[in-house]
């Protein structure tokens, strides 16, 4: 069975968010288990990306919208990442140093639609299935339905995963010539609100529609930026499937990230060598429970409660912790916290930007970690913290209701809170330093956590076993 993931992240190649980790895993994954599958992507001029030694395997001449421009495919070897990844390089649109955040990302990401799915037509490859990842490929299966240019390609199955619904990548009709030449009467495919939707219509022409978790999946027909209705109507056809994370990646009895490797027999050791690295590094105190907060400064993660959440528990009689943040996003929450980073300096600490090794670090050392999210279709931070014995303080919905229990509920391991203000997600950390305090259920919960199996080992045979079942609809069976 081959399966061709479209993706505008990959880890390490490029990455924003989860969408990376993700894509940077499942194919692994399936591979594993006999699978043969491969990722195509835009191609950016980032250091990662430059120093591969990419061979290029196919050179072209594509009309994207009244314009002709020349693309390459470069392949990176397999053995670099244990799956075949393939980059749609396109000079000028694709090779710029950012994944997102141009002007003109719409023109970008159909451009790289169109000539990946010209490569497979030219190349005739051989896929078998087509799974695509949030709206920057969401046109990839109207295209293949209904554009002229790609008619051989109607009757491969497709799949969309979508990984947060907020995000859809609309843009106006005045742009409607960059859409290959198709049949106008199947024009309402592309609309959704008197504009061009890749996600709608990508909702709209897949054989499947998954989401990352089984709550998401529930809450998008209720809040999913317009698209409630649609993925209301498109329920038959649409399931949730938890995602996992790459136990090889995450491994704190392995990773070369963190100051001493330990596992569940040893997570007190352990974690006790990587919070002190870290209370020394950010000049924190090793005494206190340390929380963090690891994740884009935005509204949908909640982060713009956090400077106010996190000046009334450092003012409160009862405070007994200490707090570190990593992140980027919203230049005035940045503002905040770097000022109360000098306000409450000792305990309060941040860090402004993306380092994925000081992630590691903050998971190893941390005691607790703050998601206090308006929005998380799965989440994977609270999972990573569980792999290194990290409890999680998270809000009640979507596949962070999937995933923690409440420590007070039977066989809980985790501290939920019932809504995102400032009073609750303060208490809900007044909660964790009370659990703090019982060192010998903490350290139990610790260990606890650990233990719990949140691989793609699971998820991974689900999406195995959704192809086989469309492959075999193809096939009449």
């Amino acid at each position: 069975m081959n399966i061709l993931h479209f993706s505008a992240e990959c880890y390490p190649l490029a990455k924003v968010g989860g969408l990376a980790d993700v894509v940077g895993a499942l194919p692994s994954y399936q591979n594993s288990l006999g699978i043969s599958a491969s990722v195509i992507m835009p191609y950016y001029n980032t250091k990662v990306v430059q120093d591969l030694k990419t061979k290029t395997i196919f050179e072209e001449v594509v009309a994207i919208g009244k314009n002709l421009v020349s693309f390459t495919i470069q392949s990176v070897p397999k053995k670099k990442f244990g799956f075949p990844i393939y980059l749609v390089k396109i000079d000028g649109l694709t090779d710029r140093e950012n994944v997102y955040g141009y002007d003109d990302d719409h023109l970008r990401f159909i451009g790289y639609q169109i000539a990946a799915l010209n490569w497979i037509i030219k190349e005739d490859i051989k896929t078998d299935l087509v799974h695509v990842h949030d709206h920057h490929t969401g046109l990839v299966p109207f295209m293949m339905g209904y554009c002229n240019d790609f008619k051989s390609l109607k009757n491969i199955p497709t799949v969309l995963t979508i990984h947060n619904a907020q995000y859809q990548g609309q843009f106006g009709y005045d742009q409607f010539d960059l859409i290959p030449n198709f049949n106008q009467e199947n024009v309402g495919l592309l609309d959704w609100y008197s504009s061009i939707n890749p996600l709608a219509a990508a909702v709209k022409c897949v054989w499947r529609v998954t989401t990352v978790s089984p709550s998401y999946m529930e809450e998008m027909t209720i809040h999913a930026n317009g698209l409630e209705g649609l993925l209301a109507h498109e329920k038959a056809k649409c399931i949730g499937i938890l995602n996992g994370i790459d136990w090889k990646t995450w491994n704190p009895e392995t990773d070369s990230l963190i100051p001493k490797n330990y596992d569940a027999a040893k997570v007190q050791t352990g974690k006790k060598a990587s919070k002190k690295a870290l209370c020394g590094e950010f000049k924190l105190d090793i005494k206190k429970p340390l929380f963090v907060f690891i994740g884009r400064l935005v509204w949908e993660k909640g982060a713009d409660l956090l400077p106010d959440i996190f000046r009334q528990v450092l003012l409160a009689d009862k405070n007994e912790g200490n707090f570190l943040v990593l992140g980027s996003g919203n230049t005035e929450i940045e503002s905040q916290l770097e000022a109360l980073s000098k306000e409450f300096a000792g305990t309060f600490n941040n860090h402004t930007g993306y380092n994925e090794a000081l992630s590691h670090r903050m998971y190893a050392g941390a005691d607790f970690l703050l998601m206090p999210s308006r929005v998380e279709p799965c989440g994977l931070n609270q999972m990573y913290s569980m792999r290194y014995g990290t409890i999680p303080i998270v809000n009640n919905i979507g596949g962070l209701k999937d995933t923690i229990i409440d420590i007070d509920e039977k066989d809980g391991f985790g501290i939920k809170h019932e809504e995102v203000s400032v009073v609750a997600v303060g208490n809900a950390i007044f909660k964790a330093q009370a659990l703090f305090n019982e060192q010998d259920k903490f350290k139990k919960t610790r260990k606890k956590i650990m233990k719990i199996d949140h691989s793609w080992n699971h998820s991974v045979k689900q999406y195995i076993a959704l192809y086989k079942s469309l492959i075999q609809l193809k096939n009449g069976q």
